[in-house]
């Protein structure tokens, strides 16, 4: 004998009603899950500095414009935020944190690099040189003077990493041409639009005999 369901054996069989129950009960399980979570977050405070402290601490030696310096940082701190954040050196600037704008290039044992993708545990033993420690005393760097004799910058802010690269970009031996330099230089974006003077003031200390650090 055949047996009819009845209307609320309907419901409850159905693949609406089914499907219903399970995004409720996944919704829910889903909740349960993530409320300690967000409850745990939004109840500390300072969570960054928290979580820091469960990262050991490295001893590192650094000789950064001619002076030495025993430091201890996190494994994961950049080049760029032990020269700010613990040396005090703001002139290497942080601009785009990913390597894409060449503001907060520093020379390393000689070479351009950018700091802000460099680990400064890997840096260990190495010598540093920023912006701030390109001229000598009161004298300002030839690539100093040509920038501010050519008006190579304009806002300022990318100017240290410009000139950083300009000193690197005369080291290296690429300033053959003028499009030689643009390409070299090209890694370093200056907002203002002031890339014509800066390719005379490399070209003008070139001229000169080269740049050293």
């Amino acid at each position: 004998m055949c047996h009819h369901p009845t209307n609320d054996e309907e419901k409850t069989s159905s693949p609406k009603h089914t499907r219903r129950n399970f995004l409720k009960q996944t919704s829910a399980l889903t909740a349960l899950a993530l409320a300690p979570a967000v409850a745990v977050k939004a109840s500390e405070k300072n969570a960054d500095e928290k979580i820091a402290a469960f990262f050991e601490q490295k001893n590192i030696s650094l000789d950064v414009n001619g002076k030495a310096y025993q430091l201890s940082v996190e494994p994961r701190s950049t080049l760029l935020d032990v020269l700010r954040e613990q040396l005090h050196l703001t002139g290497s600037k942080k601009g785009c944190d990913f390597g894409q704008c060449g503001a907060c290039t520093v020379h390393v044992d000689g070479k351009r690099v950018l700091s802000c993708l460099s680990l400064a545990v890997m840096q260990n033993g190495k010598k540093i040189t920023s912006i701030e420690g390109l001229q000598n005393g009161d004298t300002l760097h030839p690539m100093q003077e040509a920038f501010i004799k050519h008006d190579g910058f304009q806002c300022g802010y990318c100017t240290p990493g410009q000139i950083m690269s300009a000193v690197a970009c005369i080291n290296e031996g690429h300033t053959g041409s003028d499009n030689e330099i643009r390409e070299f230089m090209s890694g370093n974006i200056c907002r203002c639009g002031a890339y014509p003077n800066i390719v005379n003031a490399i070209k003008a200390v070139a001229k000169k005999g080269g740049s050293r650090d």
